[in-house]
Order: structure tokens, then C-alpha cells, then sequence
């Protein structure tokens, strides 16, 4: 993948700076980061759901905080207490700590969070503020009564 350089468009303009660092954040690999699984889905018109397999990890264990439009999903692992009461043979389901973050556009909120069967489920929805939505604008009708004619005489 080519590298942009966005550096002589940081002299040239003024209050990109959150596209430029969305950009050159993009641009970086991932390091192939496919742990935990997640599909991201939409469910109306201004509203989406993230949903993350997280087999094994409780309520307790997941963290999710949205900052600065980016959603921060954590998981930890805690420690089984009763380790030598058994052995593993082999660790087929993985229990191993993450995190995955997501850019949020504008004015995108989370709306809330749940948990069921396995499945993380973190309902986002878009919240226009009504100064930027569109607005009709009525059109005023001017009847004849209002309505004077000039008369000119013809030479």
C-alpha cells in the first residue's frame, strides 16, 4: 500500500485536522488484527449495531467507552481461581485480552449495549441536531389586490 504524505496540506489549510489524522490512521496496517470477530449491521435509517463474539468473556470482563468519536470495545480475561483443580489439554476457545476500536462519524451516539449468547450487541444511532436539518421554507402568494399596474402613455 502506497503512504500519502499529508504534510503540505497541513500548511494550506485549517481545521482538517481531524480528517488528516482519520486518514493517516487508515493508511496504517491493522497488524492484521482479526480477534474478536465483528459484524457491523444497519438497522434504520439513522441507526446501527456492532455486534462482537466475545464466547467466554462476562459482563465484568468488557469494557466500552466512546471518546472523541471513536468507540473503544475492551476485553480482559480474569484469572480462573481454581487453576490446579484441572489441567488443559488443549485451549481451542480463545480467552486472550483485546481491544478494537471504531471511528464514529458525526453525531453518531451509542445508544446502548447488551450481551446475550456469546454476542456483544452496542446499538449506535445518528443524532442530527436540528440546526443542520434540512427545513421548508414556505413560499408566500401575492394576490392582485396587492398587486399595482403602471400605466405609461405611448408616444
Amino acid at each position: 500500500m502506497r503512504h500519502i504524505d499529508f504534510a503540505p496540506l497541513y500548511r494550506s489549510t485549517v481545521g482538517f485536522d481531524r480528517l488528516f489524522s482519520m486518514l493517516d490512521s487508515v493508511s496504517q496496517p491493522d497488524n492484521g488484527q482479526t480477534y474478536p470477530p465483528y459484524n457491523i449491521e444497519r438497522t434504520g435509517e439513522n441507526a446501527y449495531r456492532i455486534t462482537m463474539a466475545v464466547a467466554g468473556f462476562g459482563e465484568s470482563e468488557l469494557s466500552i467507552e466512546s471518546r472523541e468519536n471513536v468507540l473503544t470495545v475492551k476485553g480482559e480475561k480474569a484469572e480462573p481461581k481454581d487453576e490446579e483443580a484441572y489441567e488443559t489439554l488443549y485451549r481451542g476457545i480463545a480467552g486472550r485480552a483485546f481491544e478494537r476500536r471504531f471511528q464514529l462519524a458525526e453525531y453518531v451516539e451509542v445508544k446502548g449495549a447488551s450481551l446475550k449468547n456469546g454476542l456483544l450487541h452496542i446499538d449506535l444511532v445518528r443524532v442530527i441536531p436540528e440546526a443542520m436539518k434540512p427545513r421548508k421554507i414556505d413560499i408566500a402568494t401575492v394576490g392582485n389586490e396587492n398587486a399595482r399596474q403602471i400605466e405609461a402613455n405611448a408616444a
